[in-house]
């Protein structure tokens, strides 16, 4: 089913929606046929006392869609239950999945946006974007949109996988673009600084939304350019060149574009 965003709702007689409900940072869901999906009816399945906010998404396949932000003390209705969105993925269809993750992200954005952050006024709501403005300066703020590199590194039939400081699985390296820098120059800087090395033929992959919580990840490869490898010991707590036949065996989720890119490695540089 095609999705088709929207801020501002199409005038339509009754039937069902898709309700993407939040308590804190995990939707609501119950389990048909081993997959997780969302409520889907006529009514708002949450009582308006425990409704903190209620947005708009969407269309999916012609029902409309929103996303609601409920009391941390609701309790699940029967036959649901709640998940964090990290453990969503191959539980969850595709295209609800994504629509979840914008779901997300715009109710942490109107959350953290209900006071002007230029003169301290109460914000207002627009009526026909998804905006916040302040009726006393004028000042308008949209959603927060992150954007961050990650970036395969190959030397010759090599791949570079790294450990981050908590995690148990190998990934590759990303990091937040920071103000005044250009994607390649952020990725160069990442990669000396939780690596020590130098890339070269910055090449673009992808890209792909990723809600934790408004961030989006763009995709390179990279060849190694020089250097030895000297991990930061802070973000990076361990690195190693990989073959294609050697990966580690704990590695990014499917649905994720850093195993895209792992998957994309594996299919091109085999032996």
């Amino acid at each position: 089913m095609n999705f088709v965003p929207e801020a501002v709702p199409v005038p339509q007689a009754g039937g069902p929606a898709h309700w993407f409900v939040f308590r804190r940072d995990e939707l609501l869901v119950c389990r048909e046929s081993g997959l997780a999906v969302i409520p889907y009816t006529a009514d708002n399945p949450v009582p308006e006392s425990e409704m903190i906010r209620k947005i708009y998404l969407g269309r999916l396949g012609g029902s409309p869609c929103y996303a609601v932000e409920v009391s941390s003390a609701w309790c699940p209705l029967p036959g649901t239950e709640f998940l964090g969105l990290r453990k969503l993925p191959g539980l969850m269809e595709e295209d609800l999945y994504k629509i979840a993750g914008r779901a997300s992200q715009l109710l942490h954005w109107d959350s953290t946006h209900q006071y002007c952050g230029r003169c301290g006024a109460r914000t207002e709501t627009k009526a026909d974007e998804h905006a916040r403005f302040c009726p006393v300066c004028g000042l308008t703020g949209y959603p927060r949109i992150s954007p961050a590199v990650i970036c395969l590194i190959t030397r010759g039939k090599q791949i570079l996988l790294v450990r981050r400081a908590g995690r148990q699985h190998y990934s590759i390296i990303a990091g937040f673009v920071e103000p005044g820098e250009s994607l390649e120059e952020s990725l160069r800087r990442e990669v000396r600084e939780e690596v020590g090395i130098e890339i070269t033929n910055i090449k673009y992959f992808g890209s792909q939304p990723w809600p934790f919580p408004h961030s989006l990840m763009v995709a390179f490869t990279a060849c190694y350019a020089g250097g030895d490898l000297d991990v930061d010991m802070v973000e990076i707590v361990e690195a190693g060149w990989y073959t294609a036949g050697n990966l580690p065996g704990c590695l990014p989720p499917p649905s994720s574009i850093a195993r895209k890119l792992v998957n994309w490695f594996v299919e091109n540089f085999a032996d």
